[in-house]
């Protein structure tokens, strides 16, 4: 089993270091998201720099690259312990790409589909607590750090077998918010509808 788990980890890492900003782009012959706004490759970031479907086609993609080697590792029986450390292998693929110079994004659709499977009702509290958050300050950013920063209390009245795995994840998930946190303070975060300016 111990094999199994690290095999899923790695294979976790890979699909995590496919970047769906990048690729969605270059199909969609759209600007790479890497280069305007915030210069990071998520879906928001898409968003401001090529609209509402090129993000959503984003969303899905990061979300899949999450949730397909844990479903596989939950289908094998895998212990909620490594479920949670292939989930942040997920994560860290996408933070950490090897395909891109180890220069990704924050990880958050990622994390989201790494924790889909744990279910609908812990996915709708979390989505809820996103778009809450964003549509009172409208800062994705924040919405990501509040909603990590309760993930663990909703996961503990669901699931409470899966709350470790998520807690590990949600630590991941804040510490890279961590230039984001700063930027809040300071009152220099973007908006989720900043558009940013070309080069």
């Amino acid at each position: 089993m111990l094999l199994l788990s690290v095999i899923m980890i790695i294979i976790a890492y890979l699909l995590g270091s496919l970047s769906g900003s990048f690729i969605i782009s270059k199909f969609m012959h759209l600007r790479n998201p890497c280069d305007y706004g915030s210069h990071n490759p998520g879906a928001t970031n898409m968003l401001r720099v090529n609209g509402k479907l090129p993000a959503l086609f984003v969303l899905i993609f990061d979300m899949l690259k999450g949730l397909l080697p844990v479903y596989i590792a939950y289908r094998l029986a895998i212990s909620p312990f490594y479920l949670g450390i292939i989930a942040i292998a997920a994560c860290l693929g996408h933070i950490f790409p090897c395909f891109y110079h180890f220069r990704g994004g924050k990880g958050v659709a990622t994390a989201l589909g790494t924790m889909v499977l744990i279910g609908f009702d812990f996915t709708g509290l979390f989505i809820c607590t996103w778009l809450t958050t964003v549509f009172i300050t409208g800062y994705s950013s924040l919405a990501a750090i509040v909603s990590f920063l309760l993930a663990p209390l909703y996961v503990w009245f669901i699931r409470p077998e899966f709350t470790m795995p998520v807690a590990m994840l949600s630590c991941l998930i804040l510490i890279k918010h961590s230039s984001n946190i700063v930027r809040l303070s300071k009152g220099l975060e973007l908006k989720i509808f900043h558009r940013g300016k070309q080069k």
